[in-house]
C-alpha cells in the first residue's frame, strides 16, 4: 500500500481527504506544521509527500527541503489558488507537482498516481559525456561536482537524457512540462530553459557539444 504524508492545517481539509485517500488505497498519515512532518519523515518512510505550501507552524517550502534532501520521495505542493509565486517556487525547489485548492479529490489521485509512475518507473542513471544524473534523487553530476538546476531546468534535461540520441520536438519538451509549470509554458520557454542548461552543463556553451539543436524540429542530447 502507499503510504502518503500529509501536510495540510485545515482540520477539515484533512479529514476530508484522508478518508477519500484510504478509500482509494492510499495509507495516510497527517500532521499540521514543519516541525511535525520534518520529525516524522526522520523517522519513517513514505512513498509520497503531499504538503500545503502555507502551514500555521513554518512553511511547506522547508518540509520540501528536508525531504528532498534527505529522502528519495516525490513531492507534491498544494496551493492557494492562483498564487505563481509559490508555484514557481515550489517547482524551482524540486517539487515534482503541485494542484491548486480548492482541488477535486478524484483529480488530485490522478496527479498523485502519475507522479508515482514517474518515480518508479523511472531508470536510476543517466549519463552522457562527463554530465551524470541520479534519477533517484534528483541530482545532476558534471565532472563528479553537482550542478544545481531549477525545476524545469531539471525535467527537460532528463527528458533529453532519457531519449539520448533521439530529436525530441519542441512541442514535445514542452508536452513533457505542461503539467508542471501549465500556464507558463510557452515556445519561448523551451528556448531559455535550453540556453540555461547549456550554460550549466556544457563545457563551452556557445558550441554545445551535448545538448544540440536540430533546426527546425527540437534538441538532440548526443555524446561529444
Amino acid at each position: 500500500m502507499t503510504r502518503v504524508l500529509l501536510v495540510e492545517d485545515d482540520a477539515a481539509i484533512v479529514a476530508h481527504l484522508t478518508e477519500f485517500l484510504r478509500q482509494s488505497g492510499f495509507a495516510v498519515e497527517s500532521v499540521d506544521g514543519q516541525q511535525k512532518a520534518i520529525s516524522l519523515l526522520s523517522e519513517k518512510t513514505y512513498d509520497l509527500l503531499l504538503v500545503d505550501i502555507g502551514l500555521a507552524e513554518g512553511n511547506g517550502f522547508a518540509v520540501c527541503a528536508y525531504a528532498k534532501a534527505n529522502t528519495d520521495i516525490p513531492v507534491i505542493f498544494l496551493t492557494a489558488s492562483g498564487d505563481e509565486y509559490s508555484v514557481v517556487s515550489g517547482l524551482d525547489m524540486g517539487a515534482d507537482d503541485y494542484i491548486g485548492k480548492p482541488f477535486r479529490p478524484r483529480e488530485l489521485v490522478s496527479r498523485m498516481k502519475s507522479v508515482l509512475r514517474r518515480w518508479n518507473n523511472a531508470p536510476s542513471l543517466f549519463t552522457a559525456g562527463n554530465i551524470t544524473i541520479h534519477a533517484a534523487r534528483g541530482l545532476v553530476y558534471k565532472n563528479g561536482a553537482e550542478v544545481f538546476l531549477s525545476a524545469l531546468e531539471y525535467r527537460i534535461l532528463l527528458l533529453l537524457f532519457s531519449n539520448k540520441g533521439t530529436v525530441l520536438p519542441r512541442s514535445r519538451i514542452m508536452d513533457e512540462i505542461w503539467d508542471v509549470a501549465g500556464e507558463f509554458v510557452t515556445d519561448n520557454t523551451v528556448t531559455v530553459y535550453i540556453k540555461r542548461l547549456r550554460e550549466k552543463i556544457e563545457d563551452d556553451p556557445q558550441n554545445p557539444k551535448l545538448i544540440k539543436t536540430v533546426r527546425g524540429v527540437g534538441y538532440r542530447v548526443d555524446e561529444p
